[in-house]
């Protein structure tokens, strides 16, 4: 099959697979597609574990999960040196990141030194040790899975760490009409009733995504995103309301990654250009988790969510 009717595929089946989460699901084929990673934020039970193990299965993907905890090492996610005794020779032994996708789970559980252990591979694809590089296979996607921060034992996710995700997701318990397709959904797997579903390649996801890197983003769609991005860092500029609540703004990386979404976007509606509107889709999950607001923002309840609602406002449309 072409790579849309792949992708259509892989869809129809996460939809069949996780009840209610619509914009997980969605986030997790644009990351696929904007070669991106995700930060996911809920409450346990809320079907992350779920949607991404089901993604591995949809595209024949090789699969690990880390579970972070706080006596986690760096080398347990990386991998480390093993000295063969009998060859008289270090051999380096590959961590649990060198998979198509890494399910990070609860990654906000261990100390700032094993989060960073993320940064490299997240970034360059690749993971350093005693001098050598080792690439990571294609695709490669990490999504993590983060506590809401009021809960006890938790590390803040550093800036720098936090820039390098694509986009975040927060969720929500699903409605009570959900949660009874939830209930009818755990008895038939429970049974082993579901219906197959054939997986797609990942030769497939490839030409997707050139697919996507070949959509058409006109000029004035390019400034309207630039000054998105603009306006998270010279908030004067466009709402006074807005200078007293952001203190740093998003990085050339948010430029970057929202231009990369608003194409998978419009990709995955049939179309062969972007649109503000496309943008706009996806701003909330790029831009809110890289702003740093102020403790004015933090008393008044204000989060990086309705920092975009009104950037969103304040920028005019191109």
């Amino acid at each position: 099959m072409d790579s849309s009717a792949a992708i259509k595929s892989l869809n129809t089946a996460l939809q069949a697979r996780i009840i209610g989460q619509e914009k997980l699901i969605e986030s997790l084929i644009i990351g696929l597609l904007a070669d991106g990673h995700l930060l996911v934020e809920g409450a346990p039970g809320l079907a992350k574990t779920t949607a991404i193990k089901a993604l591995s299965e949809g595209f024949n993907a090789s699969f690990k999960r880390i579970q972070f905890t706080p006596d986690l090492m760096p080398s347990d996610v990386t991998g480390s040196d093993i000295y063969r005794v009998e060859e008289h020779r270090f051999e380096f032994q590959q961590g649990p990141i060198f998979a198509n996708l890494v399910l990070a789970d609860e990654i906000n559980r261990a100390p700032a030194k094993v989060q960073s252990a993320l940064l490299e591979a997240m970034s360059e694809r690749q993971v350093s040790a005693s001098g050598q590089t080792y690439p990571l296979p294609k695709p490669f996607l990490v999504m993590a899975t983060q506590n809401p921060v009021e809960h006890e034992g938790t590390y803040p996710l550093p800036e720098a760490q936090l820039d390098r995700f694509l986009l975040k997701v927060s969720l929500d318990y699903p409605s009570p009409d959900n949660e009874l397709k939830i209930l009818r959904l755990a008895r038939a797997e429970q049974a082993n009733e579901l219906p197959g579903y054939e997986s797609i390649s990942i030769d497939e996801i490839l030409q997707a995504r050139h697919a996507v890197e070949a959509i058409h983003v006109s000029d004035a769609v390019e400034q309207y995103i630039v000054q998105l991005i603009h306006a998270t860092r010279q908030p004067q500029l466009f709402d006074s309301t807005l200078a007293d609540y952001i203190l740093y703004g998003a990085s050339p990386r948010a430029t970057i990654a929202l231009d990369r979404c608003a194409r998978a976007v419009a990709w995955l509606q049939g179309m062969d250009y972007v649109t503000p509107a496309h943008v706009q889709s996806v701003a909330h999950r790029v831009i809110g988790h890289r702003l740093v607001l102020s403790l004015a923002a933090q008393a008044n309840g204000v989060d990086g969510n309705a920092m975009v609602d009104s950037i969103l406002a304040a920028v005019p449309v191109a």
